[in-house]
């Protein structure tokens, strides 16, 4: 039998499936950004703020202190405190000057005073080839070494005014010195350097008298002996000393200076063993 087609039913129709709607399109424009400071805060990172936190915090713990105990000060002290602007310090009064130091006239001529005692034993002699002298050297205590002014200086105890030493060098001064031609030019120079030995070697107030003033024992020069009398640890004390001044052939005279204050005088006789040495090399 012939196979018939049959038209399908309304119920048999094909279901249609319906189709997906279209997306919904992005906006065109992006939101503004958050503004101002508390809406950047929130992207502050947390470890960050908990350190600013700290240093805040410390900041204010030390003004805390300073204005708690500020007022416990005592008033005195208050005042003490400087000001902001300093004034100078007042300058100090100038040494006086080796020509500004009054002596008493010098003798023409004075056999230089023995003094009690027995010397110290030399230990042979020193020959200062800067300043062209020579002059004896003496056993412990004296101890000789260089020491500035000095070419050379023997001394007892330690470095400090008043000074027990013996020492040569140039006669002080920058100053020209013209060639001595006489017994009263070598004289003069002497004096000057006494002067320079009050100022250096004693303390302020010093004074002096005169023990001996005569021509040396050899060669050409002039040797002035004095007794210094000056105030020290509050008490009064003497010292004993001489000045040679010698003609070395430079551009001016060599000079011995030695001082020898009470607390060693036993020493004082060596003076005399220093003037009857001393000469050019």
């Amino acid at each position: 039998m012939p196979f018939r087609q049959v038209a399908p039913s309304d119920s048999e129709q094909t279901t249609k499936i319906p189709r997906p709607s279209a997306p919904r399109p992005l906006p065109t424009r992006m939101p503004p950004p958050r503004q101002g400071l508390l809406a950047r805060l929130g992207d502050i990172p947390i470890k960050v703020v908990y350190l600013v936190a700290a240093i805040v915090a410390t900041v204010l713990a030390v003004l805390l202190v300073f204005l708690v105990f500020s007022g416990d000060v005592p008033k005195q002290a208050q005042q003490d405190r400087p000001s902001q602007i300093a004034t100078a310090p007042a300058t100090p009064a100038p040494k006086p000057s080796a020509a500004s130091i009054a002596l008493p006239a010098v003798p023409e001529s004075m056999k230089l005073a023995t003094l009690p005692g027995k010397a110290t034993a030399t230990a042979g002699v020193i020959a200062d080839s800067a300043t062209g002298l020579t002059y004896p050297r003496f056993a412990k205590p004296w101890q000789a070494r260089s020491y500035p002014p000095y070419s050379v200086a023997q001394r007892i105890g330690k470095v400090a005014i008043p000074y027990t030493v013996i020492a040569s060098a140039m006669v002080p001064g920058n100053e020209a010195i013209k060639k001595p031609s006489k017994d009263a030019d070598y004289r003069a120079i002497a004096a000057r350097a006494v002067r320079w030995t009050m100022r250096t070697q004693y303390p302020a107030g010093a004074t002096l008298a005169w023990t001996g003033s005569q021509k040396l024992a050899a060669g050409k020069g002039w040797l002035l002996g004095y007794k210094v009398t000056f105030t020290s640890g509050g008490a009064q004390h003497v010292a004993q000393a001489l000045i040679a001044v010698v003609e070395v052939g430079k551009t001016k005279p060599a000079m011995l200076l030695a001082s020898i204050p009470d607390p060693n005088k036993s020493h004082w006789p060596d003076l005399a063993v220093l003037a009857a040495g001393v000469r050019a090399l």
